[in-house]
């Protein structure tokens, strides 16, 4: 069975300690509880507080799995400046990087 309106997230959480963490979902609310119950990412254990500073949804997996990895691939500066204009495209991020 093949479900319709199936959203894929990115998100940036900001952690307790100034990092950030890049992750993927198709469920943004229970991964959220997650990383807040510490059962989410290694990374994010210990870290908290944490606060999702940036959300973007895509229609397909492969876009977002796509985004997440050009994502992780910016440096601190490039992520806040993703998070200051609130949307990115996988193109955009590539050009982050030149």
């Amino acid at each position: 069975m093949v479900k319709n309106n199936v959203n894929h997230y990115i998100y940036i959480l900001e952690c307790g300690d100034g990092s950030y963490y890049t992750g993927y979902t198709n469920d943004l609310t229970q991964r959220l509880r997650k990383h807040e119950e510490g059962k989410g990412a290694k990374y994010t254990r210990g870290r908290g507080p944490l606060r999702l500073v940036f959300q973007e949804s895509f229609s397909t997996k492969q876009e977002a799995m796509r985004m997440e990895f050009a994502v992780k691939k910016l440096n601190r500066s490039e992520k806040e400046r993703i998070i200051k204009e609130g949307s990115v495209s996988y193109v955009a991020a590539k050009e982050l990087r030149k």
